[in-house]
């Protein structure tokens, strides 16, 4: 079996496969193509890739590979040029792309989009959407350190004291998390705020203040993930955070639901009332963002406040974030590869089948087809 590792599009930064990963691939009895320039960004040379037996070669070879692999899925047109028994593992946001997911059933391509994997303890190792939200919590911090006028710690000198910044993690997930962490090393005084209640002690573990929102709806059955409010816990919601928002000088935005907008959490008018100089980073900016004046892949000044439009900041951080990446893949094309290296798709397989965009002209994902098909038998 042939796995060919694509190139990114300009301005991603990562690459799928770093040769650590591709080497462990090749130990798994596949040969493995990488397009020309694949690594480049990511600070890795071609001949690094060839060193461990890895053939480069053309884009054209590899869209011809029995797998695919890669962060950002291929164009329209190469899409349509690839055969029914192709298999692509790609990040394809298949709650947010109907449309993609319509034309891959219309290939009856087999796809399995790696930001679907299951949220579960088996899974957690095949996890991009964790491990790359781990890379943004972290560099967000940092982002907003280095746009700040501010110290984050606080400073005892003989020019007098410096009082501590005072940071408000949005959304308590996986990147708040390390948002949290990364801003308490700093040394910053930290509140943060998650409408999920296992969040509350995962926040005060890590030596932050839990902003808590009474009536909730119960998200035990979510699979790990934010689910819809209703409008009076909204209200209840906004007015807390506003509070507590106007009080910070920084704000990290992460607080996202799967399939729909970002939900709204800083107003303008909270905006306003931040001390000037304050910063807001948001990596919800590509959902709609968090911050009503954000601005998708942009720094913006609104009401002297610099805020920061920001969802792909693992691209700011390639090395590293490649690394975690490909891990993800391998440990999950382990459940896609037989002892002789041959491919096997085993839809017994949980993770593989609800991994699964699309096969043979169908929805597999359960998920993906409650959620974008609910009355249709896709």
């Amino acid at each position: 079996m042939t796995i060919g590792l694509l190139k990114e599009p300009d301005g991603e930064n990562r690459v799928a496969l770093l040769p650590e990963s591709v080497k462990a691939l090749i130990g798994l009895k596949t040969k493995v193509l990488v397009e020309a320039g694949a690594g480049e960004s990511a600070y890795t040379s071609d001949n690094t890739y060839a060193s461990i037996d890895a053939e480069i070669t053309s884009r054209a070879d590899i869209l011809k590979a029995d797998v695919i692999v890669g962060i950002n899925p291929p164009s329209d047109s190469e899409l349509k040029s690839l055969k029914p028994e192709q298999v692509l593992l790609c990040v394809f946001n298949p709650l947010g792309s109907k449309t993609l997911v319509e034309k891959m059933m219309d290939a009856k391509l087999t796809t399995f989009s790696l930001d679907n994997i299951p949220r579960t303890t088996r899974a957690q190792a095949m996890d991009v959407l964790s491990s790359m939200a781990t890379v943004a919590g972290y560099k967000a911090v940092l982002l907003a350190a280095s746009h700040s006028p501010r110290f984050f710690p606080m400073f005892m000198t003989a020019a007098g004291s410096i009082v501590p910044s005072k940071v408000l993690i949005l959304g308590a997930g996986v990147a708040g998390l390390q948002a949290i962490a990364s801003a308490r090393r700093l040394g910053a005084v930290v509140e943060a705020f998650d409408v999920r209640s296992a969040a509350e002690e995962e926040v005060k573990s890590l030596g932050a203040k839990f902003v808590k929102v009474e009536g909730a709806k119960d998200d035990a059955d979510a699979g790990g993930y934010a689910v819809e409010q209703t409008e009076e816990f909204k209200a209840k919601q906004q007015a807390l955070i506003q509070e507590h928002a106007k009080k910070s000088n920084i704000i990290i935005c992460t607080a996202q639901i799967p399939g729909r907008k970002a939900p709204l959490l800083i107003t303008e008018d909270t905006v306003k009332d931040m001390a000037d100089g304050s910063v807001i980073v948001d990596l919800a900016a590509s959902t709609g963002g968090n911050c009503e004046v954000t601005q998708n892949d942009q720094t913006i000044q609104s009401h002297g406040v610099t805020v920061i439009g920001d969802s792909n900041l693992a691209s700011t951080m390639p090395q590293d974030a490649s690394k975690m990446f490909g891990k993800n893949v391998v440990n999950f094309m382990k459940l896609l590869i037989d002892a002789e290296g041959n491919l096997n798709l085993n839809w017994e397989d949980d993770i593989v089948a609800n991994t699964c965009v699309t096969h043979a002209g169908s929805v597999k994902s359960e998920r993906v087809k409650n959620i974008l098909f609910p009355t249709d038998k896709a």
